[in-house]
């Protein structure tokens, strides 16, 4: 496995957050977390990359303990996308080639920005090289931010609501290059949603929460109408077009 979840446990000061939360992902496989706003999937994502300690629990990937790994170490072999983006005064190009910080000794090397360019080019951000953050529109940042990730070249993508600020033509487009990326790299994602249907034209996996513990965890069998009416207390149909199923509230 490349990313395996043991036991893990977080509570902030006079409140639980999450608990007995166990899985392990495959290299090549996209993961989806589902839940209702405040059930942990930021949380989460935030335990396994170490930005929160949790309180019980271990995080391996390839085998390594997570808290056992060193500040570079770790930047190496993970990244991590937030849903919250700064925007700074600095140029698409640099904040992208900031990805590469892990692997840079002294200078940003010729390959370090031949990376760079090959992941503006997957995301179609060549025309915005030189443009700043800070004159960006949303959905514009968030590509970007998903790029500096992906120019990272980690064994492990996690990423927050990434399609939150995206239309739907750059919805389909991020998701689709996640996959394409995970699956020629044979890496790993673990992606936060509230887009059902979404996450199932994307994710090969799921982890659905409530209550801070694992609801259900599986492939797309798990998606039922009975198991989404108990998570997020909504009534639904799911109809199949072209094998792809879709969820419909009721």
């Amino acid at each position: 496995m490349i990313l395996s979840v043991k036991d893990l446990a977080f509570k902030y000061p006079g409140r639980s957050v999450l608990q007995d939360i166990a899985f392990d992902v495959a290299p090549g496989e996209c993961w989806a977390v589902l839940g209702i706003n405040g059930a942990g999937k930021s949380t989460l994502l935030k335990c396994l990359n170490r930005i929160l300690k949790p309180q019980k629990g271990v995080v391996y990937i390839r085998e390594n303990e997570v808290l056992k790994l060193s500040n570079l170490e770790l930047a190496q072999k993970m990244g991590y996308v937030s849903q919250h983006q700064e925007r700074n005064r600095i140029t698409v190009f640099d904040a992208i080639l900031l990805g590469r910080r892990p692997h840079i000794k002294w200078d940003a090397s010729k390959h370090d920005r031949q990376v760079v360019r090959q992941v503006m080019e997957m995301l179609d951000l060549e025309d915005y090289a030189m443009r700043y953050l800070d004159e960006l529109s949303g959905g514009e940042l968030q590509k970007v931010v998903i790029a500096r990730a992906l120019a990272q070249q980690p064994d492990v993508l996690l990423l927050d609501e990434p399609t939150s600020s995206l239309d739907l033509k750059n919805q389909m487009e991020v998701v689709r290059l996640i996959k394409k990326v995970v699956t020629h790299n044979h890496i790993a994602a673990v992606v936060t949603m509230h887009d059902l249907n979404l996450a199932l034209r994307f994710a090969d996996r799921f982890v659905m929460l409530k209550n801070g513990t694992i609801f259900a965890t599986g492939g797309r069998e798990i998606i039922t109408a009975e198991n989404i009416e108990s998570v997020y207390s909504l009534p639904v149909e799911i109809k199949t077009f072209d094998t792809i199923p879709l969820v419909i509230p009721r």
